[in-house]
């Protein structure tokens, strides 16, 4: 639990203010102002996983196209719980209620859609999960449509007898309309009337008679106008007209009041489906207002990690001073927002607040006024809102543990009414916390110990990081006492850092070096302030006297840890370009290798299609395959092309070797000492392949030519080259003795017959002399329609079946021309 009294300190409420005024609804403005750390760890790595769904959710237009978007919507909170809370009877809705109600259901319907979209449970399962929570009341918001539109009012269609109703009074209107201007035109009265048409009075039909003609005509006067120039006057034709008219209109508000019965009934029958919509809304309001607090802040939500890991704040900003600088240049131009935004985030100066894995304390010195009490609250605010579930101004990479608690004793605690001081204060608070911390809290101590004499409030203050240390409780703590910056420097799980200065303007840098302590700087502070001079130099001699004066060993530090960081920033600076220069040179060889790989492709393409149509002969399209080979080649440079693996000095049947040209890896099933060549298996292929061209495996693969392919067969890309069972073309250089095979068994004849074809076609742009063709035994179909089709082939020179010791008849061994 993080206090109250903490979260007071830290200005927490700010945040959640901010928050709240990001918010579009009164119902999600409750919702942010009422947010508080959860209380589990599993709570906040459930927020954090619902945040990012929501933000990719919101990103991707639904089926029909549009992007759901969440509009403003009425708080019917106080309406629901009345209709919980009160007894039937005492809970009479009005329309008004209803029509807030049929607006709330209706945006959560088409919110609920949007989100139980057809990949939901992949994209997004914790936020379909909590729209799935507790089902839309479906019977309530079809009601509430079918009998409330747009504009407020109880449709006609509510029910038949409201229509019914209806229906007669526009008809008694109109019957009403004819028979006024029929009279009028009958007996000239359009003198005498102010208006030429009727209006009413007391719910009843009336004609604005000219007051000096009031008794002229038979009637009754309902009214008089401001002026007195003017009776309303209902003259008798009218009389019974009107009070069918009351009648009518007594039959239509009983009606509407047993309509608002019937939705009353549906709305205590359905009222948790109808509490869940308003939930539904409240939630994605409050998860649209932390996107747009990341927009401002430029945050992220951080990753909970394990104790062990210690804490890591990459460019962390305090967030109040973002928004504050954020809300400033948005008033100044409202019309660039979002950059103002993101620019005034990177104008805060970021802060590396980290505590390495075993390290449970980070001890801050440095200059009043440097930024210590900033770096406290900035990693006390981050960790407050990130238990939260809150976006934070943190750079990637950053993460927290999981804090059960976090006390901050920050600013002063002093209180007339109790008759405290400000060090009695932080003592009782620190007792009163003192027994609940453990391994998982967290303590923010600032000029703890100050208030009182100093040896004895610094020997204090080293007794308390002792006792949490012990704890293994986190601790951050500014101080200025010199017995702390020694113990920081010398004291095992805790560590030293100081906020460093300009030591020729004397202004903080609001910078964070480690493993190092800082100087106060209070008489360069005073200086500034406007403290004579006078009284600058009496304290510089009563601290020469003192014998304390170690300003300028710690000025040398300040400085050398300072360059320390402009070179830091030089070079991550010089790392992204280096980092943005390989990227491009990258990009640009693989732009060159898909060129070649184009232009190759294409011309090994012409070359079997010149071949195939009769425009080459055999020995014609070999020769230009050899001249398109040699363009490729780079035998002109043999350092390159030289294998920088160890040759094998035997080779055994179960050894492992490279082959050089494809570049895979194979396992040695068979030697041939006679043709200097072995039978490898590369992942379940089988071929031949010449002795000189392996290599025992090692670290290095052969050198090729960079961005070129090593041989016309490289027409696909390099990975692509490698021997598969349906037969990969031989790279040049291959032996003519090598052999490659393919496997057609378990394949229907057309499949096997094409894929044959394919497996020919790549074995002559190779230039393989001999292929084996496995058809197995089987009825013997399969091997007659492969010897068909090899008898037709022009580039076979002959084929046999294999000896009874290499397959027999259930393979075919083919010697190309």
């Amino acid at each position: 639990m993080i206090h109250a009294r903490t979260l007071q300190a830290l200005e927490y409420h700010h945040i959640t203010d901010h928050l709240a005024s990001l918010c579009i609804s009164g119902v999600g403005r409750e919702r942010a102002q009422g947010l508080t750390p959860f209380a589990e760890a599993e709570d906040v790595n459930l927020a954090a996983r619902i945040y990012a769904e929501a933000a990719d959710w919101s990103s991707r237009p639904a089926i029909g196209g549009a992007v759901f978007a969440l509009n403003a919507f009425p708080d019917v909170s106080g309406f629901l719980q009345a209709a919980q809370t009160s007894r039937a009877h005492a809970f009479q809705p009005d329309l008004d209620a209803f029509w807030a109600l049929r607006e709330v259901l209706s945006m959560a319907r088409d919110a609920h859609a949007s989100i139980a979209a057809p990949d939901a449970a992949k994209q997004w399962p914790h936020l379909l999960a909590m729209a799935d929570g507790t089902p839309l009341p479906v019977q309530l918001t079809a009601a509430l449509l079918r009998c409330i539109s747009d504009d407020g009012l109880m449709k006609d269609e509510s029910s038949p007898e409201l229509y019914r109703l209806r229906g007669e009074l526009r008809r008694l209107h109109q019957s009403c309309m004819g028979k006024v201007k029929d009279y009028a035109l009958q007996y000239n009265m359009l003198a005498y009337l102010q208006d030429e048409f009727m209006t009413l009075s007391s719910d009843r039909y009336v004609l604005p008679l000219k007051a000096n003609f009031k008794g002229r005509m038979q009637g009754i006067i309902h009214d008089w106008s401001q002026t007195g120039e003017t009776c309303y006057f209902e003259p008798m034709f009218l009389v019974e007209i009107n009070n069918r008219l009351q009648e009518l209109k007594r039959e239509e508000r009983e009606e509407e009041r047993k309509i608002l019965l019937y939705l009353r009934g549906l709305l205590e029958a359905e009222l948790p489906g109808a509490q869940a919509a308003l939930e539904l809304l409240a939630q994605l309001d409050l998860l649209q207002a932390k996107r747009r607090l990341a927009a401002l802040l430029d945050g992220r939500c951080l990753p909970l990690t394990p104790v062990t890991e210690g804490i890591q704040l990459l460019e962390a900003r305090h967030p109040l001073l973002v928004l504050n600088r954020a809300k400033a240049a948005n008033a100044s131009d409202s019309a660039h927002s979002a950059k103002n935004a993101a620019k005034s985030a990177a104008a805060v100066r970021p802060l590396d607040i980290i505590l390495r894995p075993g390290e449970r304390a980070l001890v801050i010195t440095g200059g009043n006024a440097g930024g210590k009490t900033v770096c406290l609250k900035t990693l006390g605010l981050i960790a407050a809102m990130t238990l939260s579930g809150l976006p934070v101004p943190a750079g990637a990479g950053s993460h927290l543990p999981w804090f059960s608690r976090m006390d901050a004793f920050i600013g002063d605690e002093q209180s007339l009414a109790d008759n405290v001081s400000t060090f009695t204060a932080q003592i009782e608070h620190l007792g009163k916390a003192w027994k609940h911390l453990d391994g998982s809290g967290i303590v923010l101590l600032d000029e703890f110990g100050a208030g009182t004499d100093p040896a004895q409030g610094a020997a204090l203050a080293q007794a308390v990081l002792d006792e949490l240390l012990d704890k293994h409780t986190f601790v951050l703590a500014a101080t200025h006492f010199p017995a702390l910056k020694s113990y920081a420097l010398t004291k095992e799980g805790a560590r030293a850092a100081s906020m460093l200065f300009d030591t020729q303007s004397k202004k903080p840098l609001f910078k964070l070096a480690y493993d190092q302590v800082g100087a106060s700087q209070a008489l360069d502070v005073a200086r500034e302030h406007g403290l004579p001079e006078s009284i600058i130099r009496r304290a510089e001699h009563y601290l020469l006297q003192d014998g304390q004066d170690a300003t300028t060993l710690l000025a040398r530090l300040n400085d050398l840890a300072a360059n320390r960081e402009e070179e830091l920033v030089l070079l991550k600076q010089e790392q992204e370009k280096a980092r943005s220069v390989a990227k491009h040179e990258r990009e640009k060889l693989e732009k060159e290798r898909l060129r070649l790989h184009d232009e190759v492709r294409a011309q090994a393409t012409e070359l079997m299609r010149a071949w195939k149509e009769g425009r080459a002969t055999h020995k014609q399209a070999l020769k230009e395959m050899s001249r398109l080979r040699a363009s490729l080649a780079t035998d002109n440079d043999p350092e390159q092309n030289q294998s920088i693996l160890p040759s094998p000095q035997h080779f055994a049947v179960g050894q492992q070797v490279l082959h050089t040209i494809f570049n895979k890896r194979g396992v040695i099933t068979d030697v041939d000492e006679r043709k200097s060549r072995v039978r490898l298996d590369m992942n379940g292929v089988n071929l031949w392949a010449d002795m000189k061209a392996l290599r025992i495996p090692g670290q290095q693969a052969p050198a090729n030519a960079p961005g070129k392919p090593s041989s016309i067969l490289d027409s696909t890309p390099r990975q692509a080259a490698a021997p598969t069972s349906g037969g990969s073309a031989r790279p040049a250089g291959a032996a003519d003795g090598a052999s490659l095979r393919l496997d057609m068994r378990g394949h229907r004849a057309d499949v096997a017959l094409a894929e044959l074809e394919r497996f020919m076609d790549k074995t002559l742009l190779a230039g393989f002399r001999e292929v084996e063709i496995v058809h197995g035994r089987g009825t013997g179909a399969l091997r007659r329609q492969v010897h068909e089709f090899l008898r037709a082939f022009p580039a076979v020179e002959k084929f046999s079946l294999a000896p009874e010791d290499q397959g027999g008849d259930g393979m075919t061994i083919v010697t190309l021309r």
